[in-house]
C-alpha cells in the first residue's frame, strides 16, 4: 500500500494544464462523459479510440481540436498526458496497464478492473512509473455527497453508528442496446452499481474492515429490450441480488442492497443514522440531490443547503479535480481498488456463507469545497 499512496505525490510535478485526454471506448457512457469534459477549464479532449472506428469519428467529431486515432497510436501520441479508459470492465486493466506503460495517467470507468488482482497490477505499475492511476465513480465528488460530508464532519448528526445503501431494478438489459458485460465477470448489480454506492459510504464513514453477505441468481437469461438487439437472450454469469453488512473501522454498520431482481423501491438511497439525528444522502448514482436532515428533538426533516463539492459536476469531473489537486485525485486508485475489494469480499463472504475480513484500507478522500465550475 506505500507504494500505492505514494505514486501521486511523484506525479504531481508532471500536472499541468490543461490536461490532455485521449479517450479509449466510446461506447454508451462516453455521451455523458461528453457534457462534461468541454465544459471543464483546465482539461482538452485531444482524441478517441475505439474499436469501431466510427464511434471514434463521431466522438472526434463532436469536440473541437480532438481526432479520431486507432488505440496504439492515441496510446503513444505524444500530445496525450491521460488516458480516459472508458472501456468494458474485462478490458480495464489490460488498457490501463498499456497507458501507464506508455507513459501516461490513467482515468478509468468503474470499476478500477474486473478483479483486485488485475487492480493491483495496474497500481503497482502506475507506482513504479511515477504516474497516476484513478477511477471513477467521480459522482462523489459533487454536491450530493460533499455536503452528506460536510454534515457527517460538523457532528451534525453526532457519531455515526449505521447506513442503509439500497439499489434495485429490474435490470439493465430493459435500456441498454448492448447489456452483455452487465451479466458477465465484472458486472451484476453489486459490481456496476456498487461503486456508486461504497465509495460514497467510505468517503462518508471511512474505510471497511470486514463483510457478511447473501446472494442469488434467480434467471439465467435475460432479454435486451431495446436497440436493434431488441428481443435477443443473453445468458447470466453473475449474482443479480447481492445483500451484506460492512464494518466499517470507524464501527460504523452499513447495509448494502443491490439488486437486478426487483421492480422498484422507495427507500431512500443511502440513510445515515447517528447518536443526534438521521440523514438521507442522494442518489450516488448523480452528482447532486437534497441533503436532509432528521435531528433528534426537531421539528421533522430539513433540507441542508449545499456546503461542499463541484457545483454543476458531471461525469468526469475526476479530471478537473486531477488538476486542482496537482495530480493526487480524490477519486483516487487507493480508493477504486478499496472499493473493489470491499464488492470481492461480500461476494466471497455470500460464497462462504461467513465473515470476511477486507485486506486493503484507504484513507478518506480529502473534503471537496464548495466550488463553482467556471
Amino acid at each position: 500500500m506505500s507504494d500505492v499512496a505514494t505514486a501521486p505525490l511523484r506525479a504531481a510535478s508532471l500536472v499541468t494544464a490543461p490536461l490532455r485526454v485521449g479517450i479509449v471506448g466510446c461506447g454508451h457512457i462516453v455521451e455523458q462523459y461528453l457534457q462534461t469534459l468541454p465544459r471543464l477549464a483546465d482539461v482538452r479532449v485531444v482524441a478517441a479510440a475505439d474499436l469501431d472506428p466510427a464511434r471514434a469519428e463521431a466522438v472526434a467529431a463532436r469536440v473541437d481540436g480532438a481526432r479520431a486515432l486507432p488505440v496504439e497510436e492515441l496510446l503513444a501520441a505524444p500530445d496525450v498526458d491521460v488516458v480516459l479508459n472508458l472501456t468494458i470492465p474485462a478490458a480495464h486493466d489490460e488498457i490501463a496497464l498499456a497507458a501507464i506503460a506508455a507513459g501516461k495517467h490513467v482515468h478509468g470507468e468503474k470499476p478500477l478492473a474486473a478483479t483486485t488482482g488485475g487492480a493491483r497490477a495496474v497500481l503497482d505499475a502506475a507506482a513504479r512509473a511515477g504516474l497516476v492511476a484513478s477511477c471513477a465513480p467521480d459522482t462523489v465528488l459533487g454536491t450530493g455527497t460533499q455536503t452528506a460530508r460536510v454534515a457527517v464532519d460538523g457532528g451534525v448528526i453526532g457519531r455515526p453508528v449505521a447506513a442503509t445503501a439500497v439499489m434495485m431494478t429490474p435490470g439493465h438489459e430493459r435500456w441498454h442496446p448492448n447489456p452483455d458485460f452487465y451479466y458477465q465477470a465484472g458486472g451484476g448489480p453489486l459490481f456496476d452499481m456498487g461503486p456508486y454506492y461504497v465509495s460514497a459510504l467510505v468517503t462518508l464513514l471511512g474505510p471497511v474492515v470486514s463483510v457478511v453477505g447473501a446472494a442469488s441468481s434467480l434467471r439465467d437469461r435475460r432479454t435486451i429490450g431495446s436497440g436493434p438487439r431488441a428481443g435477443e437472450v443473453i445468458g447470466v454469469d453473475v449474482d443479480t441480488h447481492v445483500t451484506g453488512v460492512l464494518v466499517h473501522e470507524s464501527g460504523a454498520l452499513s447495509t448494502l442492497v443491490m439488486s437486478f431482481d426487483a421492480v422498484a423501491t422507495r427507500a431512500s438511497r443511502i440513510e445515515i443514522h447517528g447518536t443526534a439525528g438521521s440523514m438521507v444522502v442522494p442518489d450516488p448514482n448523480h452528482f447532486d440531490g437534497e441533503v436532509e436532515v432528521n435531528l433528534l428533538g426537531g421539528d421533522g426533516w430539513v433540507v441542508l443547503p449545499p456546503s461542499g463539492g463541484y457545483a454543476g459536476a458531471g461525469r468526469g469531473i475526476a479530471l478537473q479535480d486531477f488538476v486542482e489537486t496537482g495530480g493526487a485525485p480524490r477519486a483516487s486508485g487507493e480508493l477504486g481498488f478499496h472499493v473493489l475489494d470491499v464488492m470481492e469480499s461480500l461476494i466471497r463472504a455470500a460464497q462462504e456463507g461467513r465473515t470476511v475480513q477486507v485486506a486493503s484500507t484507504c484513507d478518506r478522500p480529502i473534503p471537496v469545497p464548495l466550488t463553482e465550475l467556471v
